[in-house]
């Protein structure tokens, strides 16, 4: 944000994966003390950013964004040589994610007196030592010696087309009219809940005043303006207007901000070890023009992942990378998982690199009925990049990114973006394959089940006014894998030493019905933002030993709850308008970072026999 003096100075600190799931592109981030919003790209200064080849996720990003995008970056960030306390006059000081403090309005703890910053009695203090102390305060307190520092006024407005606003302050206390010349507000807490209906918003000046319990529920609808078509991520309001229905909000709800991003596995793109290696480092390498600046690199030392290799041998790898080499095969760019699905069942092991080894095992005894293939995952990198957000609702009420109407996905920058930000992850993993005869088999006798899924899904799209109602219904197959996949990774967090959290499934489910190909896997795998990934050993349990044991315990938890009846006995859509049958927090929902459909299509019955569902589960 901007300093007392006009520059700029760090006020806080995020993780690279955090700028995309939690707090990217206009969502609000509580930094020590200050609540701000992260700008839209066309404020950041992509020159302290260092570039992610992906070749397919960059694909995949220009085919929604245009194919202006040229680059995928870490947010711009500091040297890691940087000391971490300088004066603010220090260039380093000034690289960063850039904010601007939201929302405007502000409330002194102490006498209650809410308006906005610009109101001309609050102050920005600074500390020329620790950015970090930047907060704004009330100057002339009746109720203090020493000027307090302002809380953020904890009410906001949205709506779904992505736009956010303060409160309308004035308008709501006052029911619409303009009849008061000097307006003074005050937000006072009338009891200790903290709840919407004991916090009183009040004019000192005509004495109106509101329950802010009246901005919530239907009647809010009615007591709040048109929305304003704010978006303050980029510093306007949207020139098309908006006529959807402002929602008043808390800061820091949840719904107030849904990450929209693509992530992609990085696959060898050559078997040639010297192309792989040049498009991994092609972001050191782009700028080479000359072998000569090739040599003056080695001679620095900068070149050491080609050590085992001449310099003319990696200069005409660099002249393929550029004439093309490396370009996406072909294939529909937005299809992201087919690709990973073809080289993790090909077993080729001329295809292993440092960001990607696989070693295939033995299927565990006693599941070679139902698994085809269990392949080790060693070393795996994952890329994901940020492409939209979304507010109120959460992008995987639609399934997938490409099927949220336009209207809906927020923008992240003003004019079509050159760049997007993007971080990368190495770990490891295991990919289990299911037979594809067994399984079409199973899911034909099942029509029953299927129908009652895809009901759930007709009902919970109409409910959001999704339409077409049935479009997006990923079958009775990814029910199986989801469900399957959930209860996996449960029974191997206990073991395998990673918190549930860092455990991420990717579901490969797709019948082909004679128009692509047939899938039916689930990659567990955890990774972290070192270089060197993770430690082995979630790999460790993937041992044919190993697996078989914890497939065995993971079954067996499923066939008896802790929330049992009630959860063997819940319905999809009769007991309320959901999408999962028997599943709940004691048996199968996974922390979010885990799943990536938002706990939906889960059902223990499809797997085995619980106490309310009797009939033949999958692993009988």
């Amino acid at each position: 944000m901007k300093a007392k003096k006009g520059g700029r100075a760090r006020v806080g600190e995020l993780r690279p994966s955090q700028l995309l799931h939690t707090f990217g592109v206009g969502a609000v981030v509580d930094l020590p003390n200050l609540s701000t919003m992260i700008l839209g790209l066309d404020y950041w200064d992509s020159t302290h950013a260092r570039e992610i080849p992906e070749t397919r996720l960059l694909a995949a990003v220009r085919e929604q964004l245009g194919l202006q995008v040229e680059r995928l970056v870490l947010p711009p960030a500091p040297s890691d040589a940087q000391e971490s306390f300088l004066p603010m006059n220090d260039a380093e000081q000034t690289i960063g994610v850039p904010v601007t403090p939201f929302p405007r309005w502000m409330r002194c703890p102490l006498c209650n007196f809410l308006a906005p910053l610009n109101c001309g009695v609050f102050e920005l203090k600074t500390d020329p030592f620790r950015a970090d102390r930047a907060r704004y305060v009330h100057v002339n307190c009746a109720k203090a010696m020493k000027p307090p520092p302002l809380v953020p006024a904890r009410f906001l407005v949205a709506c779904e087309a992505g736009h956010l606003d303060d409160f309308p302050w004035y308008e709501f206390v006052h029911r619409g009219a303009r009849d008061c010349t000097q307006p003074s507000l005050e937000l006072v807490e009338l009891g200790a809940s903290g709840e919407a209906a004991d916090i009183s918003a009040r004019c000192k000046a005509c004495d109106k005043k509101r329950r802010m319990s009246e901005a919530f529920g239907e009647e809010g609808r009615e007591n709040l303006p048109k929305c304003t078509a704010r978006r303050p991520q980029l510093r306007d309001r949207d020139d098309a207007g908006c006529d959807k229905p402002p929602k008043a909000i808390l800061l820091g709800a949840s719904s107030a901000w849904f990450a929209a991003t693509r992530s992609a596995l990085s696959l060898p793109v050559s078997h040639d070890p010297l192309r792989q290696l040049v498009e991994t480092h092609w972001d050191l390498l782009r700028d080479v023009d000359s072998p000569e600046v090739l040599g003056f690199l080695r001679k620095r030392g900068q070149l050491s992942p080609f050590a085992d290799f001449a310099l003319d041998a990696v200069w005409r790898a660099m002249e393929a990378r550029r004439s093309g080499a490396g370009e996406v095969p072909e294939g529909d760019p937005r299809d992201l998982k087919t690709p990973e699905w073809e080289v993790l069942v090909g077993n080729d092991p001329t295809r292993n690199g440092p960001d990607f080894r696989l070693r295939e095992v033995s299927v565990p005894e006693g599941f070679e009925a139902q698994l085809a293939r269990v392949v080790l995952a060693e070393r795996l990198r994952e890329v994901t990049a940020l492409v939209a957000f979304t507010r109120i609702f959460s992008p995987s009420d639609y399934g997938d990114i490409a099927d949220i109407p336009a209207e809906l996905r927020a923008p992240i920058s003003r004019r079509p973006p050159t760049f997007v930000p993007a971080a990368e992850v190495r770990g490891e993993g295991i990919f289990l394959q299911f037979r594809e005869d067994v399984l079409a088999a199973w899911v034909a006798e099942s029509g029953a089940r299927a129908r009652t899924f895809l009901e759930a899904h007709r009902r919970w799209r109409a409910a959001r006014g999704i339409e077409p109602a049935s479009a997006g219904f990923p079958g009775l197959r990814y029910v199986v894998l989801h469900t399957f996949a959930h209860a996996l990774m449960r029974q191997l967090a206990l073991e395998c030493g990673y918190a549930a959290p860092s455990l991420r499934e990717r579901i490969y489910a797709t019948a082909g019905d004679g128009t692509g190909t047939p899938m039916a896997g689930v990659l567990i795998y955890t990774a972290a933002a070192d270089s060197e990934g993770t430690l082995g050993g979630l790999v460790r349990l993937g041992e044919p030993a190993h697996l078989g044991r914890h497939i065995h315990h993971a079954l067996e938890e499923l066939r008896l709850c802790t929330s049992d009846p009630l959860c063997a006995e819940h319905h999809p859509w009769r007991d309320g308008v959901t999408l999962h049958a028997a599943a709940c927090h004691a048996c199968l929902f996974a922390p979010e970072t885990s799943c990536e459909h938002g706990n939906r299509y889960l059902d223990r019955a499809v797997l085995v026999e619980t106490v309310a569902a009797g009939g033949r589960g999958f692993f009988g």
